[in-house]
C-alpha cells in the first residue's frame, strides 16, 4: 500500500483525506471478506489504520483480489466510475448544445459560446486540416475523442481522483476506436477488399516475374499491417506516457518534502518551500499538457482515418 506508483494506478477505492473518512471497525468480520482473504494476518487495528481515508467501491458483480487487482466477476474500479461520469457530463452538455443548433437559433450565453468554439476548433483546426474529403462527417467522433480525453485528463488534476488516461486499458481502447473508425470509413469508401488492398503499391513487372512480384507484395502487406498496428498502439502509449510522466515528476517533488519531514532534517523548511512552489508550477504545466495531449491524440486520429479512407 505504500508503493508510490499506486498514486496513479487504478484501484477499487477513492482516497480522501483521512480526517474525512475514519474507519472504526469493531470486528474483523466488519472488514470486507475479499480484503481479509487477501491479507489474512492483518489485525483489526491495522485494518482500521490502513483503510482510513479509503472509500471502498461496492462490488455487486465481482470480487477483487485486493485493493488494486481484479479477482473474479465484473469488478467496478475508480477509473470506470470516472469514465462513466465523464461520458454522462459530455452527453448532457453536447445534447443541450445540439438542441440549440437544431432550433436554428444562434448559441447564446457563455456556456453555449464556449462549446461552439470547441466544436468549430475541432472542425476547422483538426478535421478539415487532416482529412481530405468529407471531413465534416468525422467531426462527431473526433469531437467525442477530444472532449472525452480532455475531461479524463482534467480529472487527473483534481486531488484524490486520478487520471484514467494513465491506464493502458483506457488509452489502448481509445486507439482501437480510432482504428475501427478508420476501418469502417475505409471499407465504406474503398470496399473491404479495397481497404486492405490500399496498403499495396502498384508494381509494374513483367508477367514472367510474377513469383517475385507476389513475394514482394506479401512482404509489403505484412509490413503495412504491422505498421498499422504499431501506429495505433503507439497512439495509445503516447497518451499514457505523457500523462504518467507528469504525475511521476509531481510525486517525486512532493516525495522529497515527505522524506525530509520523516527524517526530521533541518532542511525540511527549504525543501517544503521548494517542493510546494515546484508542485504548483508543474501543476500549471500539467494543465497545459492535458489540453495538448487531447489535441495531439485527436489530430493523429484524424490523420490515421484519412490514411485509411483514401487511396494512395
Amino acid at each position: 500500500m505504500a508503493d508510490p506508483i499506486l498514486h496513479i494506478k487504478d484501484a477499487y477505492f477513492f482516497e480522501v483525506p483521512k480526517v474525512l473518512w475514519q474507519r472504526h471497525y469493531t470486528s474483523l468480520y466488519d472488514v470486507p471478506k475479499w480484503l481479509r482473504d487477501a491479507e489474512p494476518d492483518v489485525s483489526l487495528e491495522e485494518w482500521n489504520h490502513a483503510l482510513t481515508g479509503k472509500i471502498l467501491i461496492p462490488q455487486p458483480f465481482g470480487t477483487p483480489r485486493n485493493l488494486f487487482e481484479r479477482g473474479s466477476g465484473f469488478c467496478i474500479s475508480k477509473f470506470m466510475i470516472l469514465e462513466t461520469v465523464a461520458a454522462l457530463v459530455l452527453y448532457f452538455v453536447l445534447k443541450r448544445f445540439a438542441n440549440v443548433v437544431r432550433s436554428d437559433a444562434p448559441p447564446k450565453g457563455r456556456w453555449n459560446n464556449m462549446v461552439e468554439s470547441v466544436v468549430i476548433f475541432i472542425r476547422d483546426g483538426i478535421a478539415r486540416q487532416a482529412i481530405a474529403h468529407h471531413a465534416d462527417h468525422y467531426v462527431p467522433i473526433l469531437g467525442t475523442l477530444f472532449l472525452f480525453i480532455l475531461t479524463l485528463n482534467l480529472f487527473g488534476m483534481i486531488p484524490w481522483l486520478g487520471a484514467p488516461t494513465a491506464a493502458f486499458a483506457v488509452t489502448l481502447s481509445l486507439a482501437f476506436v480510432v482504428w475501427l473508425t478508420g476501418f469502417i470509413a475505409g471499407s465504406r469508401e474503398l470496399g473491404v477488399i479495397g481497404f486492405w488492398g490500399n496498403m499495396l503499391p502498384e508494381i509494374d513487372m513483367p508477367w514472367w516475374l510474377w513469383p517475385l512480384k507476389f513475394t514482394i507484395l506479401v512482404m509489403l502487406f505484412v509490413i503495412e499491417v504491422l505498421g498499422m498496428v504499431i501506429r495505433h498502439a503507439v497512439l495509445g502509449i503516447r497518451l499514457l506516457a505523457n500523462m504518467v510522466a507528469g504525475h511521476l515528476v509531481l510525486l517525486a517533488i512532493l516525495g522529497m518534502v515527505v522524506a525530509a519531514g520523516a527524517a526530521a532534517s533541518s532542511s525540511f523548511l527549504p525543501t517544503a518551500v521548494i517542493g510546494v512552489l515546484g508542485a504548483a508550477a508543474l501543476s500549471v504545466l500539467e494543465l497545459g499538457v492535458a489540453f495538448l495531449q487531447a489535441f495531439v491524440f485527436t489530430f493523429l486520429a484524424a490523420l490515421f482515418i484519412n490514411m485509411a479512407s483514401h487511396a494512395h
